[in-house]
């Protein structure tokens, strides 16, 4: 169909190639979200008691006639895949996992649910349900790159996934409980189920990192999903570009509440007032601004209630005005009668052509960007000072910072406080007006060229061709849209690693969804921000009360239980809560944990090009403290070959919602001592493998860790 359209012939105005453009675009969109299917399309069969059965897979397709030859996962009638059981069947007689590699079935497993109406033979427990699917796929290498569970989902996580669009859903779990896929498949169930409304408005899916986000974003198109903005917190504040690096104690300064009244108060003390009467030269003519003047201009704008750049024009025209009857009084003229109104507005433009009033009205209440107010807060002693009435002397030393620094990702939430409270400035959008004006002229002019130079006047007008081209830079999806647009409004919002969140950055996600609908998915055992959140109730309540539900995943996927025991008597020495967490395996091969025998970084090498060795093409992961990863990753470097499989070096922040096959953690005391949660770090590095964990140490072990 897009061969077709592209090659068709049109009746050549601008209304039918507009049209053919729309369908071409509407084809190669349908194209791509096929193409990106195609891999494992059918996972599963239902045979039901009725005779009929259905092909689960990851999109609907019908064939030529209308019939349905495939159910889209998210349909009513695939719940049961996820949701019978041998004791509520729910009409299902068997349930069928197909394995598939490209489009060849590589194995099949069948459950047996309804055992009577299958066979008249007695129960056997034994073979009434079949896990091969979900093992095989606990059990597969990890690859670098996140692979969707649609056919494996459990029944705990699938309700999860098909929960109410509306209001705030928390699902809580430890690591390995699949909260990172169930809120992917949620984004992904959501799109289908409420399509009309969330095209419209989007969806926003925040993480913690750029490295996670690479690691995820295969998960959505798989699922037939494409239109989904993906970002960190770093990235929400359009046009700025951050670096990570801050110490806990900044990075907990400018998470905290605290700053709302900080930005606040460098907004106010950027509305001065003179410190004596000015003197301001028009026209040959000296008139006085007071100090009383600008008050009352000033208090006008700020009742005005608008943002500080909108709220300027309310406080030039007020202080114009008073200057206007002062300027008018020197001069002798009346500003009562006929003709008063010219003559007013002769006045008003003498003020405004007076560079002494322009200077001073720039000095009292001058347009700010973002980025200038905070720049100024940062490098300015002076204005920190007048801005941070009751902050410690302490704190305000943390927040300096020279101009022309990079912004960090804590800078990003600040960024977006001071836009809500600066507003747009009228004379940038007045700029860009007149820019775009005089870029049409332009376009215009070469129109008219191109229509005379191939001899096509009166065939299509240059206005025509214009809003044509212009209209082709402008098709831009939904997401393109709204990744663009610091003030989009998002229908809906998923948050994983919730809890490393600073309530500065809650508040400027919570702009970004007016109606509070947002899947959180995230594990306070596992915080290791110093800013971050240790109770969901502290964070929500002050937003929506107590219209927010807590869902909990307890059954861990990823990591053996041999495994998880060590990382868990860690937090449980550290007087550190974990909850309920059960393994799905057992797991064969219980951590090695040794003292280094010989240099730190040698052996580490060694180690780590062993565990390549006999991961035999799966994924091995060094977790380091942040001290040691330079030269634990030159090391690394130098040693493996080239073409080999990759190992990478990550602290525990930067490991967060990601799984290795082998995982090779150093010096755990260091990971511990580097931050004020180091033991949730540890909890974390300790909890990525799906195989293997190896622990090297020189030092001291934490309590709860012991050698092997």
């Amino acid at each position: 169909m897009l061969e077709e359209t592209r090659r068709g012939p049109t009746a050549g105005t601008p209304a039918a190639r507009a049209e053919r453009d729309a369908f071409a675009t509407l084809h190669a969109d349908q194209l791509a979200r096929l193409r990106a299917v195609s891999d494992r399309l059918a996972f599963g069969r239902l045979d039901l008691l009725d005779g009929s059965h259905h092909h689960i897979g990851r999109i609907g397709l019908a064939n030529a006639t209308g019939a349905r030859i495939l159910i889209d996962w998210r349909a009513p009638a695939a719940e049961p895949f996820y949701q019978a059981t041998p004791a509520d069947p729910q009409g299902v007689l068997s349930r069928r996992h197909l394995t598939t590699s490209g489009r060849r079935v590589t194995a099949i497993s069948d459950e047996i649910l309804d055992y009577q109406a299958f066979t008249d033979e007695p129960r056997d427990e034994t073979t009434v349900s079949d896990e091969g699917a979900l093992m095989l796929a606990l059990n597969a290498h990890r690859t670098g790159q996140m692979r969707d569970i649609v056919s494996t989902i459990q029944a705990e996580q699938d309700r999860i996934v098909r929960d109410q669009l509306a209001g705030i859903l928390v699902v809580q779990g430890g690591p390995g409980t699949g909260k990172t896929a169930v809120a992917l498949h949620r984004a992904a169930y959501l799109l289908y189920a409420h399509r009309q409304r969330l095209e419209r408005s989007g969806v926003l899916l925040v993480g913690p990192n750029r490295r996670f986000l690479h690691y995820i974003e295969q998960v959505l198109p798989s699922l037939g999903e494409t239109g989904v903005v993906m970002a960190t917190p770093g990235e929400l504040f359009p046009g700025v570009s951050t670096v990570v690096g801050e110490s806990a104690e900044v990075e907990r300064l400018k998470g905290s509440g605290r700053m709302i009244r900080v930005v606040s108060g460098a907004v106010r003390a950027r509305q001065r007032l003179p410190r004596k009467s000015i003197p301001l030269k028009i026209d040959g003519t000296t008139v006085l601004l007071t100090e009383n003047d600008a008050f009352a201009a000033r208090q006008r704008a700020r009742n005005s209630r608008k943002p500080h750049n909108e709220a300027r024009t309310v406080f030039v025209v007020e202080l114009l005005e008073l200057l206007v009857q002062r300027y008018a009084k020197a001069l002798d003229i009346e500003l009562t009668g006929t003709g008063s109104a010219d003559t007013r507005a002769e006045l008003v433009t003498s003020l405004r052509d007076s560079r002494d009033v322009r200077r001073e009205i720039n000095l009292l209440w001058m347009p700010l960007t973002p980025q200038q107010l905070l720049t100024e807060l940062y490098s300015d002693p002076g204005f920190r000072r007048a801005a941070t009435g009751g902050m410690s002397e302490r704190d305000r030393q943390l927040l300096h910072r020279e101009a022309g620094e990079p912004w960090s990702v804590a800078d990003v939430a600040l960024l977006d406080e001071a836009a809500e409270l600066l507003g747009e400035d009228d004379a940038v959008a007045r700029a860009a007006a007149a820019r775009r004006a005089a870029e049409r002229v332009g376009e215009l002019e070469f129109a008219e060229q191109s229509l005379e130079t191939f001899g096509a006047v009166g065939a299509v007008t240059a206005d025509d061709l214009v809003d044509r081209y212009a209209g082709q830079r402008e098709r831009r999806t939904v997401a393109e849209h709204a990744a663009g647009d610091r003030s989009w409004a998002y229908g809906h919002i998923v948050v994983d690693e919730a809890q490393e969140l600073s309530a500065m950055q809650w508040r400027m996600l919570m702009r970004r969804c007016p109606t509070r609908s947002m899947t959180l998915v995230g594990d306070p055992a596992q915080t290791s921000s110093s800013a971050g959140a240790t109770n969901w109730g502290q964070v929500l309540d002050r937003y929506v009360r107590d219209r927010w539900r807590l869902s909990q995943l307890s059954v861990n996927y990823r990591t053996p239980r041999v495994v998880m025991d060590d990382a868990i008597a860690v937090m449980t020495a550290a007087g550190i809560g974990v909850g309920t967490l059960t393994s799905a395996r057992e797991g064969h091969q219980p951590p090695v944990v040794r003292r280094v025998e010989l240099d730190l970084i040698e052996d580490v090498v060694m180690t780590a090009l062993a565990e390549q060795r006999q991961a035999a093409g799966g994924s091995v992961a060094v977790i380091v403290p942040a001290g040691l990863q330079a030269a634990i990753e030159g090391a690394l470097s130098a040693a493996v070959d080239e073409g080999s499989p990759e190992i990478v070096v990550l602290t525990a922040g930067q490991a967060k919602g990601l799984e290795f096959d082998s995982v090779l953690v150093v010096e755990p005391a260091a990971i511990v001592a580097e931050r004020r949660r180091g033991v949730n770090d540890l909890y974390v590095a300790m909890s990525r493998p799906t195989q293997r964990l190896t622990v090297l140490h020189e030092r001291a072990l934490p309590a709860g860790l012991v050698d092997r």
